[in-house]
């Protein structure tokens, strides 16, 4: 161990960085990742959130559900983001980069990196959601206790 230097600055931004991420898992698979379509001319195409920014998001589509058909380069999109069964944030895209993915249990996904659309109303109320990601990971705790706190005497 002698002569290693530990960059701790480093350190900390890589631990904020994996509780973002897996508190973004979470938010997706729990919350988000339940109610999130994409409208396709009429018809709502339910998308899976893989990661979120203040510039933009990277989300996909089963290929089944998506009839093989790619959204070309520069296509704008409009999503809904359910936080609610009822209620959603209409949120404005453009795509940038579609690729195609196979998932650890085999299942094809077509991957879309998207921008957001900066004049759009509602990116205000998304950007502060963002923000709280962001600022979740960097300030909260890791319950190693968890298991008790949630049982039942």
């Amino acid at each position: 161990m002698a002569g290693k230097i530990i960059d701790f600055v480093q350190k900390r931004k890589e631990s904020i960085e994996k509780k973002r991420r897996n508190f973004e898992r979470i938010m997706f698979q729990n919350l988000l990742g339940h109610y999130s379509v994409v409208n396709r001319a009429g018809d709502l195409l339910p998308i899976e959130i893989v990661d979120i920014s203040k510039r933009g998001m990277l989300f996909q589509i089963l290929r089944m559900s998506h009839d093989e058909k790619e959204f070309e380069k520069n296509k704008e999109l409009s999503l809904r983001l359910y936080f609610t069964k009822d209620s959603y944030l209409p949120v404005m895209v453009k795509v940038k980069h579609a690729t195609p993915f196979i998932d650890q249990l085999g299942e094809g996904f077509m991957r879309y990196g998207c921008e957001f659309q900066q004049e759009h109303q509602s990116l205000r109320a998304l950007e502060a959601f963002i923000d709280f990601i962001y600022k979740f990971a960097e300030h909260s705790s890791e319950d190693i206790d968890a298991e008790k706190a949630y049982s039942v005497p």
